[in-house]
């Protein structure tokens, strides 16, 4: 993905025409409209995909991106597989990353060698430690502190609709939050 990618801009494609799909980007204003639709959240897909999942809202920037870190190989696969796919785009960059403070001995090196990485690919990275277990936790910190991309995993994607379901009023509290989600 090149430094100009803006989601916003559409250029949206049918799956039959894009046979290297390696995003999916979706407005989540039409998102939430969507889940106003119902009476309950919804998770955005019924079985999560290998695909990842952007959702942008109107002022959608890279400027600080928060990486959510539980301790797995898979949410580490996910954060290398967003920092190649936005490697262009998030060279000035601020990073934070909220890694819990249970994780094992065992997985302490590939926490380091994680945070070097985000560091090498950003132009500023903090880490802290937080033992968060909410979804809604890290929305908070997000928007506390003035991030612009929360950046987690698929198996959030119901709890993340519920804090969105449940904060959406006609109107977005935040346009300045976008959420990139994988597996």
């Amino acid at each position: 993905m090149d430094q100009s990618f803006d989601p916003r801009m559409g250029g949206v494609r049918s799956l039959e025409e894009t046979n290297n799909c390696n995003l999916f980007a979706v407005n989540l204003n039409q998102v939430m409209d969507w889940l106003q639709d119902h009476d309950f959240p919804k998770a955005f897909e019924k079985e999560p995909c290998s695909i990842p999942l952007l959702l942008f809202v109107p002022n959608f920037s890279t400027k600080h991106l928060l990486f959510h870190y539980d301790g797995t190989t898979q949410s580490a696969n996910l954060i290398k597989g967003f920092l190649q796919l936005f490697q262009n785009k998030i060279s000035k960059s601020k990073a934070t990353v909220i890694s819990p403070s249970f994780i094992p001995k065992s997985r302490l090196k590939e926490e380091q060698e994680l945070i070097e990485m985000i560091s090498s690919a950003t132009s500023e990275t903090s880490f802290i430690k937080l033992n968060f277990l909410k979804i809604g936790d890290f929305w908070s910190y997000a928007v506390k502190h003035q991030c612009t991309l929360l950046v987690t995993s698929k198996t959030y994607q119901l709890e993340l609709s519920k804090v969105l379901f449940s904060f959406y009023e006609g109107s977005l509290w935040d346009d300045n939050l976008s959420f990139y989600l994988a597996q």
